[in-house]
Order: C-alpha cells, then sequence, then structure tokens
C-alpha cells in the first residue's frame, strides 16, 4: 500500500504539467489578482476538497437522494461566470465584498476597531475557497491508472478507507504545486511595481477570461480543448502510463479492485471461504440472489436462485456492445441448447456499459440478432454485478445443484474447460452427459492488439487518437460535427466501433492507410466505403475493418458527413 501511496502523490505532483488542468490555471491567476496573501491557500483547498469529496461520494449522493449530478456542474460555472463579472465590474465586486464582510463579520465576532489586515484576509482566503470549490467541481484530470480505479470504484459505490487514503494522498500531491502557482501569482500581482498602476485593467481582462472560460465549460467545450491539448502533448500521457504502470503499483491497484489471479479461477467475492468438496471443483461459496433487476427478457417471470436449487446454473455477465461478449455468445447459445434439457440453466445478465444500453429495446434486439433464447435480466443499476463482486465483461459463473458457485471465469477463451466442468457439475446432479464438446471457432486474439478505447472524456487515454474540427466530447461519448474527423493508429486484423447515430441518414466514411477502404478490408457493416447503420438496432457494435487475418499496423480515418453522430469506444480483433 505505501508504494501505491508513493505513485499517488508523485501523479498528483506532477498533474501541473497536464494539459486537462491547463484550461483552469487562468482562472486561478485570475482570481488571485486581488484578495491578498491568504487567497491562494483558499482556492487550493478548495479544490482539492470539492474534487475529493464529489468523486468519492457523488454516486452515493445520488442514491441518497435523486437528482442530475449535471446541476452542481451548472451552478459552479454560474458561480465562476459570476466570480468574473465581479472582476470585469467593481461596483458590482464592491457590493459582493461589502455582502460577505458583513456575513463573515457576524460569523467570525469582528468587533469593531479589531485588526482589518485579518479581515482581509479572512475575505480572502473565504473567497478562495468558493472559487476553489466551483474548480473541484467542473475540473476533469487526465486519469491515468491510480485515478481511473479511484473513480471506477467510487462509480461503482465500492469506496473503502484504502480508497480514500489514495485519493486524500493523491489530492495532496495536485494541491502542492497548485498552491505554489497560486502563490506566485499573488505575488507577482501585489508586489509588482510595473503592474500595479494597471491592476485594474487587469481585472478586467482577467474577468473576461474567466466569463470565457465558464462559457466553455457550460457548453462543454473545455473538454474539447483538453482533447486537443492532450493530442498536441501526447508525451504526457505516455510519462503518465509509464510512471503509474510499474509491476508493484499494478499490483496493488487489483488489489484495490479485488481482483485476484483469474488463471487460478479463484473467487471474486472476499466473502467467499474455500471449502474441498467431494469433486474436483472447489466450492466458492454460496451464490448471491439476483437483486435490482429492472426487468426480466426471454421469460415471463423473474427468477430466483432458490428456485433454481436442484439445477446447474451458468451465469453469463455480458453487454451487447462487448466485442468480447459477443465472440463468448456463440459458445454460452450453444451449451444453452445442447444441456438445458439435462438439467442446465444460463442466465445472461445484461449489465450496460453505457447509458444507452440500458434500453429494453436495445437489448431485445440484440438478443434477437444473436438468437439468445435463455433467460436476460437487465441489471441496469449494477446491483446484480455488485452482489458477485464482478469486475469483468464477460464473465462467467457455474453454480451447482446446491446454489454453490463452483467455477469462475472471466473474459474471452477456455471454452473447452467450462464445458467440461459443466459437465461435471451435471453429473454431481444425476444427468448422463455425452463427454464430446461443442466445436466453434475460437476467436479469442492471440497477439496483443491495440486495447479498447473509450472515446468519452471520464475514461479516454490520452494520446491514443486524434480529433479534427468541432466535437461535443461528454463523459461517455463524443458527438461529430459536420466535417469533424478521427485519426487512430491500430495493430489488429478487425475493428470494431460502438456508435449512436442522431438519425439513420447519418454518414461516416471510413479511410483505410489514407485512401477510402475496399471491399478487400471493410468489415461487414460497410459497404462502398461507408457505415451501414443498423435498422433493427442503429445504437450498437459496428465492424468497420476486417483485414481477413492479416493482423497488421494501419492508419483509421473516419469522417463524419453529419453531426450528432456518437461514439463510444473502439475494440479490437
Amino acid at each position: 500500500m505505501s508504494i501505491l501511496l508513493l505513485f499517488a502523490f508523485i501523479s498528483g505532483l506532477v498533474t501541473i504539467l497536464a494539459p486537462c488542468i491547463w484550461p483552469l490555471l487562468p482562472i486561478i491567476l485570475s482570481a488571485t489578482a486581488t484578495g491578498g496573501r491568504a487567497k491562494p491557500l483558499g482556492i487550493t483547498l478548495g479544490v482539492v476538497i470539492s474534487f475529493a469529496f464529489f468523486t468519492l461520494s457523488i454516486s452515493y449522493l445520488v442514491k441518497i437522494i435523486p437528482f442530475d449530478p449535471d446541476i452542481l456542474r451548472f451552478f459552479a460555472v454560474l458561480l465562476i461566470g459570476f466570480l468574473g463579472l465581479t472582476l470585469v465590474n467593481p461596483l458590482l465586486a464592491q457590493i459582493v465584498e461589502g455582502w460577505i464582510s458583513r456575513i463573515s463579520g457576524k460569523f467570525s465576532g469582528l468587533a469593531k476597531g479589531q485588526d482589518q489586515t485579518m479581515s482581509i484576509r479572512r475575505q480572502g482566503f473565504r473567497g478562495g475557497l468558493v472559487t476553489g470549490l466551483a474548480l473541484g467541481v467542473v475540473w476533469s484530470p487526465c486519469a491515468g491508472p491510480i485515478l481511473a480505479t479511484i473513480a471506477t470504484l467510487a462509480a461503482t459505490q465500492s469506496v473503502n478507507l484504502s480508497i480514500i487514503f489514495v485519493t486524500i494522498v493523491y489530492v495532496t500531491g495536485v494541491g502542492i504545486p497548485l498552491f505554489g502557482f497560486a502563490t506566485l501569482g499573488s505575488k507577482f500581482f501585489s508586489q509588482s511595481r510595473v503592474i500595479s498602476p494597471y491592476l485594474g485593467q487587469i481585472q478586467k481582462i482577467f474577468g473576461v477570461i474567466m466569463i470565457l472560460t465558464a462559457i466553455a465549460i457550460f457548453t462543454n467545450y473545455d473538454k474539447v480543448i483538453q482533447v486537443k491539448l492532450l493530442d498536441a502533448v501526447p508525451s504526457y500521457s505516455n510519462f503518465l502510463f509509464k510512471l503509474e504502470g510499474n509491476k508493484d503499483v499494478k499490483e496493488q491497484l487489483d488489489f484495490l479492485r479485488g481482483k485476484k489471479d483469474i488463471s487460478k479461477d479463484a473467487p471474486m467475492n472476499k466473502n467467499i471461504i474455500m471449502v474441498t468438496p467431494p469433486s474436483s471443483l472447489p466450492n466458492l461459496g454460496q451464490a448471491p440472489e439476483f437483486v435490482g433487476i429492472y426487468r426480466w427478457l426471454n421469460i415471463d417471470r423473474s427468477l430466483t436462485m432458490r428456485e433454481l436449487r436442484g439445477k446447474v446454473v451458468l451465469i453469463d455477465f455480458w453487454t451487447y456492445t462487448c466485442i468480447n461478449c459477443i465472440r463468448t455468445l456463440p459458445f454460452v447459445t450453444s451449451w444453452y441448447e445442447k444441456y438445458k434439457n439435462k438439467g442446465l440453466v444460463v442466465v445472461g445478465v445484461h449489465t450496460p456499459e453505457f447509458e444507452f444500453e440500458k434500453k429494453t429495446e436495445n437489448v431485445l434486439a440484440a438478443i434477437k440478432q444473436y438468437g439468445i433464447r435463455y433467460p436476460v435480466p437487465q441489471d441496469n443499476d449494477y446491483k446484480t454485478w455488485r452482489a458477485y463482486d464482478n469486475h469483468y465483461w464477460p464473465a462467467k459463473y457455474l453454480i451447482d445443484k446446491d446454489g454453490n458457485v463452483r467455477y469462475t471465469h472471466f473474459g474471452e477463451g477456455e471454452y473447452e474447460q467450462t464445458e467440461k466442468n459443466i459437465q461435471i457439475l451435471l453429473k454431481e446432479a444425476g444427468t448422463q452427459v455425452k463427454e464430446s464438446i461443442v466445436k466453434l471457432e475460437d476467436q479469442t486474439p492471440k497477439t496483443r492488439l491495440t486495447p479498447e478505447l473509450y472515446l468519452g472524456a471520464a475514461r479516454r487515454i490520452q494520446g491514443t487518437f486524434n480529433l479534427e474540427g468541432d466535437w461535443d466530447v461528454q463523459d461517455e461519448y463524443s458527438a461529430s460535427a459536420q466535417g469533424s474527423a478521427l485519426n487512430l493508429n491500430f495493430y489488429a486484423n478487425k475493428v470494431h466501433l460502438v456508435i449512436t447515430p442522431k438519425t439513420m441518414d447519418d454518414e461516416i466514411k471510413v479511410y483505410l492507410d489514407g485512401k477510402i477502404v475496399d471491399e478487400f478490408n471493410w468489415g461487414k457493416d460497410v459497404k462502398d466505403g461507408f457505415v451501414i447503420l443498423n435498422e433493427d438496432n442503429p445504437q450498437t457494435l459496428y465492424n468497420l475493418i476486417d483485414l481477413r487475418g492479416k493482423t497488421s499496423d494501419h492508419l483509421l480515418r473516419l469522417e463524419f458527413e453529419t453531426e450528432g453522430t456518437k461514439i463510444y469506444a473502439f475494440t479490437f480483433g
């Protein structure tokens, strides 16, 4: 844990060099133009407290008090814009300062004739704190593995003391250079004789900068700027991932996520106790119930683990745009058809990765597309996912007739072993099964390919692709403007992209190595160089490139001839 804390602190320190924080620096510099020496401390504490608090708690707050988290961002943007107005309009600034002075005087018990210097310092600190709290709400830092782990565990309401400590250490690292920057700015404005005569005009300029920045944040253009800066300075991303990607840090991050050595099929749930059963498969503990299911599909009623006692149950966590899941579905559906009359029940728990995957009509279209006949519960709130302490798409949990988890497998592959284990548990339940194994093509990649790439701001690995033109960059996706484009270098045989079109008339032109992709290299969802949208389920995964088994390095370019097309993630095969 000490190594992880050290690297979290160092990662926080170097954040001042990250392009993601650069759009905030003019605001911080603007805020230090007034308010005295205490204001930098107020700004710094506000940023780190606000960012840490909302990163760790927002999912819990939304659960307790249902509200749209964007409301907080909206009010923070209004506050930043208003503070900019106070710098532009001195009269407004005097009114606000007088109001703050009267309120602070009541709360701090300032008596008449008390030291006015102390009063000014307190006002400067409080003003800086308010500015910092607002900035902490709207700041989206460049996430390396450490911060990505914090965000993921917080989003799934899996916060513990270790995560809190790592977050505190990280924001402490962020705060030190941030405080230094703010202090230097404050000293520059307060002590420079050259600047002093023009301080009023400089404050107005900075006020305009704050207002423009608030508008950029409100329209999400700040994220577009961040993306462009990161594309211009890819060396920071490479440095961050080299810094946080060492073996010791990875092991401790895996421990925080609850990840074990899956080659040994260790239980994911820390409450599961290892027991030695009569057969060759270990007893990994009682299988949790299905909880928080939004809707059951392919069945006219809900199921419980209790009523499935006496059956062998295979639970498959999946989501319909996950290419790894899609490649496993032929095996899962074949096992269901082969063993459904011999005591096997398959339950495909659909836990969505993206917001649009929560729509029942989209899941139903995928069920039809992939020929799924077994029950599919929609786990839209991740409650069953968390009950199993799951972390992967796809993930398989094989449960015996007594309701005990006996085998787990995460990711693709090991299909023959999984089916043999199904047979073992069916035999334990008293059913005689044939020893033959389903023979299908195993499409699990055998070479190291370009990893999955997310195109939204929240989980983007910077420097991996380039956006051209105007883009609306949101947490989950990036939405095109007419004439915008994307460039990506990849190493793979197949390229897939999760797309949500605005209309069925959306047009995306596909280029490979500088030329419109031809029929020998386009994927099944491309024709004559254009993406063919799926009429039954347009919000889905599209196969753009298929090199027919020739895994190699190439340049992909996508040109968007219509606005509003949302792209979520690339996956490769």
